[in-house]
């Protein structure tokens, strides 16, 4: 898995997200923007993302993720 398409899969699974994927082989770094994570605390938002991971994570595709979660709010400032 690259980083392009771990940008397409998660823009696909949460509407009106902006993804911006690092990495190659199976470690990435991600940062997730989007409206989903409205009232939601970090563990929750990163819940969310880790459920449109989880196949490839179980395959090993992905072995790692550093991830930041965002709202257009906190990324705009």
């Amino acid at each position: 898995m690259n980083a392009s398409e771990v940008k397409e899969l998660l823009e696909s699974k949460i509407e009106g997200s902006q993804v911006i994927a690092e990495g190659e082989g199976c470690n990435f770094k991600i940062t997730v923007v989007a409206d989903a994570f409205e009232g939601l605390n970090t563990v929750k938002r990163q819940q969310l993302i880790y459920s449109h991971l989880q196949d490839a994570i179980s395959t090993g595709a992905i072995h790692a993720v550093t991830m930041k979660t965002l709202t257009p709010a906190q990324f705009d400032s």
